[in-house]
């Protein structure tokens, strides 16, 4: 997720500077753990090893560029 963000947010950038307005960018997951933890601080204490990919997430939701919706995956 913190992959697709960066690039969301790379792409979101260059089309701003050509003059492209974007509303909030809506991101699919099918992880509910990957959900939870970049929406809730509270889960920051057992994902310690992911810290920076979590905050860099979480940023960018709360600042309304990046949106995570989850949606189920079949085989």
């Amino acid at each position: 997720m913190a992959n697709a963000t960066g690039e969301t947010i790379w792409i979101r950038n260059l089309l701003t500077f050509l003059g492209v307005s974007i509303p909030s960018t809506k991101m699919y997951c099918d992880n509910q753990t990957t959900i939870h933890i970049t929406n809730y601080p509270v889960f920051h204490e057992l994902t310690k090893h992911i810290e920076v990919d979590c905050h860099f997430v979480r940023e960018r939701i709360i600042s309304g560029e990046v949106t995570s919706q989850y949606t189920r995956t079949t085989k």
